[in-house]
């Protein structure tokens, strides 16, 4: 059965960082590539991050870009997000997803992925 399964998510000062985990069972990640995503209160499901394998290339949304990476442990079944400079708009449910080989041509787009974690809840706040 595949299977993701996310960890990391807490409660961080802004400013503060925060590492997330997603953890794959079932499949390995060495085929696929990873999407994060995160969904807030009252707003749509935005796509945060993906990390391809095809080419290793890494994506991010506008709003992360500079403060979030992406990065992948084949040998631990893997993909981390790693938060730096947290802002209280970062606030929301992060969730990884997982589809064969590339990232889609827009990481934003939830149907282009095959496979789904449950979420971990992110919360900056002071």
């Amino acid at each position: 059965q595949l299977q993701l399964v996310e960890s990391g998510g807490g409660l961080v000062q802004p400013g503060g960082s925060l590492r997330l985990s997603c953890a794959a069972s079932g499949f390995t990640l060495d085929y696929y590539a990873i999407g994060w995503f995160r969904q807030a209160p009252g707003k749509k499901l935005e796509g945060v991050s993906c990390s391809s394998v095809s080419d290793g290339s890494t994506y991010y949304a506008d709003s992360v870009k500079g403060r979030f990476t992406i990065s992948r442990d084949n040998a631990k079944n893997t993909v981390y997000l790693q938060m730096n400079s947290l802002k209280p708009e970062d606030t929301a449910v992060y969730s990884c997803t997982a589809r064969r080989a590339r990232c889609p041509s827009s990481i934003g787009s939830p149907i282009a992925y095959d496979y789904w974690g449950q979420g971990t809840q992110v919360t900056v706040s002071s």
